[in-house]
């Protein structure tokens, strides 16, 4: 089976690797000419995903896989084309669709009659459906449903293990019409293989859930319940700290009953996910009361870990504050809505000299975000925790210049005596 993804970025390739490692002839199309080289080279373009340099290697190694900056070239031959472009949001919170929009337009161009095309990027409720499908109907000449079938497929892994990720969790499909839905049923039933898992309400593997609008929501409910989540352990948290209560004791006791399961609170995750996808939700259902508030809530915790250094040191005008990890997120190189951005213009906006520390970038990197860089080891007068990489979890002093005050906005770092580890929510305002 022929199979083209289109954009090879930190979903994209390993699922362009995992179809390869299938059995499947992969063709990957990205408008970066740079990656496209790299990876025909057998150079992972970017850091952390676990055995994803093994196996591209294996793949380019048994003829299996290459890649092209021309995606109309490359979807010409294929059976199936997987959709992973990312969408974003604009300045105004609604989705930003040119970059999908040009990608579509680009397969339409080059698809062959019979094709199936699969989006995996998450989407607003209805997106397959009524935008994409008729402008690949459009721009291809094809009859849906009959030349041409489309589906919509939520990938469902997190950046560094996504190989374990997609034999862990089902595959959630949905088409625009039955013979969509089975040709796509088809092709992940044959490209993914399974981890056995009992705690599921049928077997792991392919799930049909109906329709494309019921798989796209699926996607949306599960990021927007996570966001929630969060919102609330961090409204705990605030409410822990006027109380001089430890939050984490009352998680860890609420976690303890089976049915129940509260998020660690902190620095509000960043990424392509959590920050975006409620938004894609209240898109689509704008007078939804909680995932508009759960944003909000989230979006205000960098500015509460500023609060919380405050407490501690008093005035931060003039003060050197070290910011740790520029990445969204622990080990992985990507700063989508990192907290970095809000922190550094909440302590400039504060009076004090923020430095940006991150293992995965360059100095000239995190120069070009803007960012002062700090080197570990030279002179700050505190530091903030704004990522849990692995480099921070044993912190000292000697590693911030003989500064004592960290706020840990990951909960993250190790106890050390000489230092006054300051987390969200651990009873002290």
């Amino acid at each position: 089976m022929n199979v083209c993804v289109v954009a090879l970025g930190k979903i994209g390739l390993p699922l362009a690797v995992q179809f390869a490692r299938s059995g499947m002839f992969v063709v990957g199309a990205d408008i970066n000419a740079t990656a496209v080289e790299q990876i025909n080279a057998g150079v992972v373009p970017f850091p952390g995903e676990a055995q994803l340099d093994e196996y591209l290697h294996e793949a380019l190694a048994f003829g299996r896989l290459r890649a092209t900056t021309d995606t109309s070239a490359a979807v010409s031959a294929a059976d199936v084309v997987i959709v992973v472009v990312p969408l974003i949001v604009d300045a105004d919170r609604q989705p930003d669709f040119r970059a999908l929009d040009a990608a579509t337009r680009a397969i339409a161009a080059g698809i062959k009659p019979g094709a199936l095309v699969i989006y995996e990027t998450t989407l607003p409720v209805g997106t397959t459906r009524d935008r994409f499908a008729p402008m690949l109907a459009d721009g291809s000449g094809h009859r849906l449903g009959e030349q041409l079938f489309v589906a919509f497929s939520p990938e469902r892994v997190y950046s560094g293990r996504i190989f374990a990720d997609l034999r862990r969790y089902p595959k959630l499909v949905g088409g625009l019409d039955s013979a969509s839905t089975k040709r796509a049923v088809r092709f992940y039933t044959e490209a993914l293989q399974f981890d056995d898992r009992d705690d599921l309400a049928r077997p792991n593997g392919v799930w049909d859930i109906g329709t494309a609008e019921a798989a796209e929501l699926a996607k949306l409910a599960e990021t927007t319940y996570r966001d929630l989540n969060i919102a609330f352990a961090n409204e705990l948290a605030k409410f822990s700290d006027q109380h001089g209560i430890d939050v984490m004791q009352v998680i860890d006791a609420c976690n303890s009953q089976p049915f129940s399961h509260i998020h660690q609170p902190g620095i509000a995750v960043g990424g392509h996910c959590i920050p975006v996808y409620p938004r894609f939700y209240l898109s689509g259902d704008p007078d939804a009361v909680l995932p508009a508030a759960a944003r909000d809530v989230n979006d205000t915790m960098p500015q509460y870990a500023i609060a919380k250094l405050q407490h501690a040191m008093g005035p931060l005008r003039g003060l050197r504050i070290a910011v740790l990890g520029a990445a969204y997120r622990g080990d992985v190189m990507e700063t989508a809505f990192s907290g970095v951005f809000p922190l550094v213009a909440g302590l400039t906006a504060a009076g004090a000299i923020p430095l940006v520390h991150d293992p995965l970038y360059t100095d000239d990197q995190l120069t070009a975000f803007g960012f002062e860089v700090y080197h570990l080891g030279t002179a700050c007068d505190a530091a903030i925790v704004q990522a849990e990489h692995h480099q921070y979890r044993t912190l000292t002093p000697a590693d911030l210049g003989g500064a004592h005050v960290v706020v840990d906005g990951r909960r993250c770092v190790a106890p050390h005596p000489d230092l006054q580890i300051i987390t969200i929510g651990d009873g002290n305002r």
